[in-house]
């Protein structure tokens, strides 16, 4: 089951090479957005991964709180660009 793990960590790091890329390169501002969201999921899915890995079931709580932040921090983002903020 190990071996699914690394399996599933490796290609989250290539997905979080590439998004960075976007983030950084992204020729609009709406990309850049899209791409902070996909950091955070891939944030959480990393810490849930790390927590099965390591046996540390509180890091599901971190988790959690950390995908609630990036949710709300992405809406903020995406209100204050569409000028309703």
């Amino acid at each position: 089951m190990e071996y699914i793990i690394y399996f599933a960590l490796s290609i989250m790091a290539v997905a979080l090479v590439f998004v960075a890329i976007r983030f950084i390169k992204g020729p609009t501002t709406g990309d850049r957005v899209i791409a902070l969201d996909t950091l955070t999921t891939l944030g959480v899915s990393g810490i849930v991964l790390a927590s099965y890995l390591f046996h540390r079931f509180i890091y599901l709580d971190v988790a959690l709180v950390y995908g609630v932040l990036g949710f709300i921090g992405v809406i903020v983002i995406a209100r204050y660009l569409e000028g309703a903020l």
